[in-house]
């Protein structure tokens, strides 16, 4: 099956069922280790980042997925 087939195929799926897939091949882009490693430059700056957010302010992931779900659950 080519990607355009496959594309096709998954525009017909609910929205849970797309955000299923795409953990899926998320969490198998994770596991398979390939990923370059960040730059100095990226890590410092992702550091900054970490150290100025406001706790109260951050969203756990599983949260940003319930809303995502929610707002577009039809």
């Amino acid at each position: 099956m080519d990607m355009q087939a496959v594309l096709s195929e998954v525009q017909g799926w609910t929205v849970e069922e797309r955000l299923r897939l795409i953990e899926e091949v998320w969490d198998g882009l994770a596991d398979s280790g390939g990923g370059d490693e960040l730059s100095d430059d990226v890590r410092r700056f992702l550091d900054r980042r970490i150290a100025d957010a406001d706790p109260d302010a951050v969203s756990s992931l599983e949260d940003v997925w319930t809303r995502v779900v929610d707002r577009y659950r039809k």
